[in-house]
């Protein structure tokens, strides 16, 4: 009986996951008019605006306690304060970010929140060319009307070419 339940286990996955006739296939999310596209992307702006100034207090009032920061450079930093130090010392100062323009992804998590998927820039303040750009994830979740990244991925970091 365990063989037969355990052979039926990913069909369910997969019968649980499938997209359901209705549900969006085009890869895009949902349309940028979507409340919560406008949602999570004035998010990704308060975020990276804390971040570009420097504003250690807001950033850190955007993610969660309990944070996973996955960075194909540097690894897996977990946890809020481990987060905003880092921040403080690599980013404060040295590092712009902004988000590539029609690279926004916003797709709703049910019960939890959204995934908002995107490359971005770096460049030096002041210097307007561009030290890279890397595609990125972001996991937001809804508690109680207040917005948390609670997971983020950095990766494919390359120069930008010129």
């Amino acid at each position: 009986m365990r063989k037969l339940y355990a052979s039926l286990l990913p069909l369910a996955l997969f019968a649980m996951l499938a997209p359901t006739a209705h549900a969006q296939s085009s890869g895009q999310g949902v349309p940028a008019a979507d409340p919560l596209f406008k949602t999570v992307s004035a998010l990704d702006t308060a975020l990276f605006n804390a971040y570009n100034h420097c504003d250690l207090v807001k950033l850190g009032s955007m993610v969660a306690e309990d944070l996973e920061f996955y960075h194909d450079q540097t690894g897996l930093s977990v946890g809020r304060q481990p987060f905003v130090d880092a921040i403080k010392a690599n980013i404060c100062g040295k590092i712009h970010r902004e988000l590539v323009a029609g690279s926004l992804e916003v797709y709703p998590l049910k019960g939890y929140g959204a995934v908002e998927i995107g490359v971005h820039r770096f460049t030096h303040p002041g210097d307007p060319a561009a030290l890279g750009e890397a595609k990125f994830v972001t996991i937001w979740r809804l508690n109680d009307g207040t917005w948390m990244v609670t997971r983020a991925i950095s990766f494919d970091h390359h120069p930008v070419p010129q």
